[in-house]
């Protein structure tokens, strides 16, 4: 793992932290000052700690069980009191804990001694930035698509898939349904998946989006060398939205073919979704690839087919046109 990233993760962890105490000390403040009898049980609850520490280090043995139990008993009994005047006044009963963002670790990155989920989620997302840094994903989103270069029949499907990629993005969640957009050249399949993922993006999830072909060199070249690393191929697996574009541009090898149907696979039995795009047409997938990723791609992804004329060529026909 690389540790400059590791480094970053832990300190993002770590402003999390800070900041969900530095909260709660606000809030402690806050009800101190609006509810004096909230304070005056905190300041109990504090002493009693103090008189419970000195009661176990003076009993030198002697049975104490039974003043612990006591304290224990009414310990939370002004805890209760505390929640009680708090929703008397208008406040969630927990108002006064600590809201850590990961209930798990209480936001140290740690658990039993080993990284929790929210640290390696953080460097996944922080992985999927780098590798995506190139990929320029601000250039499109579902503002600056165009029906207009579409038209008769191929404007209303073009509209039903705007509406539906749209859709996806605004209420995209780790578990949403995987994608295969299929058409020709030009249509705006690049355009729409990078909308997506731009808009995923801003809510937060990790998304990792680049060519098949690109991926898939990266991927070979960490397998076949001298430290054989698999930090690739678990970054596309792991990764809450995997884009892949131009699928069927990649060259015809063995290893490539395993490796596209290997993500696929894995990518589906881990419920994990991931869009597709392609020039190929169902019957060029067909003679492209084996029955294993053609069952896949036409059972399991919603098949979008996009259609119409080459939005590119139009567009540089008017430019052309307008100087």
């Amino acid at each position: 793992m690389d540790n400059e990233l590791l480094e970053k993760a832990q300190a993002i962890i770590s402003d999390r932290r800070h900041k969900a105490l530095s909260e709660n000390e606000m809030r402690i403040n806050e009800i101190n000052q609006r509810i004096p009898q909230i304070k005056e049980i905190n300041d109990t609850l504090f002493n009693t700690g103090r008189d419970l520490i000195r009661l176990i280090s003076e009993a030198k043995g002697s049975d104490v069980s039974a003043k612990v139990e006591e304290i224990k008993r009414n310990n939370l009994g002004a805890q209760a009191m505390a929640r009680q005047l708090l929703t008397a006044n208008g406040y969630p009963e927990d108002y006064l804990d600590i809201h850590y963002t990961c209930k798990k670790c209480n936001d140290t990155g740690y658990c039993r001694y080993s990284f929790c989920d929210c640290l390696r989620k953080v460097i996944g997302k922080l992985s999927a930035d780098e590798l995506n840094r190139e990929a320029q994903l601000e250039l499109s989103s579902f503002d600056t698509f165009r029906l207009s270069y579409y038209h008769g029949d191929d404007y209303y499907t073009m509209e039903r898939i705007y509406n539906y990629t749209r859709r996806y993005a605004e209420q995209f969640t780790p578990n949403s349904e995987s994608i295969l957009m299929f058409g020709k050249t030009g249509l705006g399949k690049t355009h729409l998946s990078l909308a997506i993922a731009n808009a995923v993006l801003q809510k937060g999830y990790s998304v990792i989006y680049d060519s098949v072909i690109n991926l898939l060199r990266i991927v070979e070249n960490e397998h076949f060398s001298r430290d054989h690393s698999s930090e690739m191929i678990d970054m596309l697996m792991n990764t809450e939205l995997l884009i892949m574009d131009d699928l069927g541009t990649e060259y015809v090898s063995t290893f490539y073919s395993s490796t596209v149907y290997n993500i696929i696979n894995t990518r589906l039995n881990r419920r994990k979704p991931t869009i597709i795009s392609t020039n190929l047409d169902f019957k060029g997938i067909s003679g492209r690839y084996d029955e294993r990723v053609v069952s896949r791609l036409t059972s399991t992804y919603t098949c979008l087919e996009f259609v119409g004329d080459d939005v590119r060529l139009q567009m540089k026909l008017n430019n052309s046109a307008n100087k």
